[in-house]
């Protein structure tokens, strides 16, 4: 056996805790959940649901309560996670009260 055989195994991405994981975080945004949707204030600004061993997450490119363009992303692992709710908590404080 070589050094190598010993390494620590990355940890396993569990989708469902990322999820609810996930759902909190975007809860602390202020936005609320709606069938899988969240939304500020009636207008959706992302969704977020289990896809296989991932997690099938997308954000609108600008708010609008007509019909939100998303923008998809696959989350793989907690990085991903934590990317995603660093770029909509970035993206939420760009858009003004007059863009939802």
């Amino acid at each position: 056996m070589s050094d190598d055989d010993w390494a620590p195994a990355a940890p396993l991405f569990k989708p469902d805790e990322a999820l609810a994981g996930l759902r909190r975080s975007l809860r602390e945004l202020g936005l609320a959940e709606r069938a899988g949707v969240w939304e500020r204030r009636g207008t959706a600004i992302a969704k977020a649901a289990i896809d296989g061993a991932a997690i099938a997450a997308a954000v609108v490119r600008k708010p609008s309560r007509n019909s939100p363009e998303w923008q998809g992303k696959t989350l793989k692992n907690s990085a991903d996670v934590r990317d995603f709710v660093a770029d909509l908590k970035r993206r939420l404080a760009g858009w003004s009260d007059r863009d939802d």
